[in-house]
């Protein structure tokens, strides 16, 4: 197990930091991260609308199906933004910005006729991400190629929000241009092309092994310290696009089979506390016959009813520690395997609405996940799993713990 522990900690994690710190991958995390409030807004008109179950309201659910229905603009915006950011071309961010928008809504294949555009409009959200992602990184290629062959030097005496006009049209007419020819000359559905590439990776994620790995691989990486955001631009292209097909086959009678979305995995039963049911952890440490151990369950306590759990994950600490990165992985694993057969099965409702509100406190949200109380049930049966996978594990580094407390207790007599 040390030569493993070593292995990770000398060659392993710092590779990974590495991808983490790409400007490629972090671009994707901003993008994704400020266009959260759209999927919250969603979330929070799903929540809304249950108050319907109760008495009469106004139809909400344009509101909720436009900011969700949105995402993959607001992405195809970001990206490039971000990405020039860091490379300090501040002058033109916006600007690429608003390029890769416009590269992503040709790509979509609209319809002009005499009386409008006609397009899916489902391809404008989270369906359509791998698309504007492809955008975006088309826009930041072009941008950074061009960057070099600039129509007006810096030293140039024309103004500069002239020049930066003049400098982003050659490689804002190469892209446009380009999509045009391959959409409208070529007649190349590059949306359908994108998303048979995407396909394979999507209908393996649906499946048991690929359930577990989409719920495992945060929880691994986290352990070790490492922002599990690195796989962000694949967890989200998934799981986004996931939850958006369940609400499109609810909406039209048929079957919603979708298992792997953030519904399931961070507000219905598995991130209970945070990433690896930490907060059953936290529980046990505010039982402790340790002081040390108790405190540092007392301080993290409130975050981690609100599943956020960095306190505890580094404070425990967890990360980097064996005795308790083994069973968090494993509450990665034997719950995620649990649920995934239970809602396959078809005893508990698969969700179908989104819902990205991931710090409303558990079994709150498992019941406004999918408005099941078979869906409690399941939580249940995830608690106490989660709980005998972790208790022997916090007992052990309950009886080390005391047993140093005990050391430094008898230096001080």
């Amino acid at each position: 197990m040390n030569k493993f522990i070593d292995w990770l900690s000398n060659h392993f994690a710092p590779k990974i930091q590495k991808i983490t710190n790409n400007t490629w991958i972090q671009s994707v995390q901003n993008a994704i991260l400020t266009s959260l409030p759209m999927i919250l807004v969603s979330s929070l008109i799903s929540m809304v609308s249950l108050l319907n179950n109760f008495f009469p309201m106004p139809d909400l659910s344009p509101i909720g199906s436009f900011s969700f229905g949105i995402f993959g603009i607001c992405v195809a915006f970001l990206m490039p933004y971000y990405y020039l950011e860091k490379k300090k071309m501040n002058n033109q961010k916006l600007i690429a910005g608003l390029a890769s928008v416009g590269v992503f809504l040709l790509l979509l294949n609209m319809d002009f006729t005499d009386n409008g555009v006609l397009f899916d409009f489902s391809k404008l959200g989270a369906g359509g991400m791998p698309v504007s992602l492809l955008a975006g990184s088309l826009t930041v290629i072009m941008f950074m190629l061009f960057k070099k062959l600039a129509i007006i030097k810096e030293d140039s005496p024309i103004p500069e929000f002239i020049a930066n006009w003049f400098n982003s049209m050659l490689p804002i007419t190469v892209m446009l241009l380009s999509s045009w020819i391959a959409v409208y000359m070529l007649k190349l559905d590059v949306f359908a092309m994108i998303l048979q590439v995407f396909d394979p990776l999507k209908s393996i994620a649906q499946t048991l092994p690929g359930f577990i790995l989409v719920c495992f691989i945060p929880i691994f990486l986290y352990s070790l310290g490492i922002s599990s955001w690195v796989v962000a631009p694949i967890t989200w292209t998934i799981c986004l696009g996931a939850i958006a097909e369940n609400s499109a086959a609810f909406a039209a009678g048929e079957v919603v089979s979708n298992i792997t979305t953030f519904e399931v995995i961070y507000s219905g039963w598995l991130t209970i506390g945070g990433q690896g049911a930490t907060l059953i952890l936290n529980i046990f440490m505010l039982l402790s016959l340790s002081k040390r151990i108790k405190a540092i369950g007392r301080a993290t306590i409130v975050p981690s009813i609100f599943n956020i759990n960095e306190p505890l994950v580094f404070g425990a600490p967890i990360s980097w520690n064996p005795l308790l990165m083994i069973p968090m992985w494993l509450n990665g694993i034997i719950p995620s395997a649990i649920v995934y057969l239970t809602l396959k099965a078809g005893w508990v409702t698969i969700p179908h609405e989104v819902f990205g509100i991931y710090n409303l406190p558990f079994p709150i949200c498992t019941y406004l996940v999918n408005q099941d109380l078979r869906g409690l049930v399941l939580f249940a049966v995830v608690v106490v799993v989660a709980a005998v996978i972790w208790y022997p594990f916090f007992k052990a580094y309950e009886k080390q713990v005391l047993a140093e407390e005990a050391i430094v207790k008898a230096s001080e007599v």
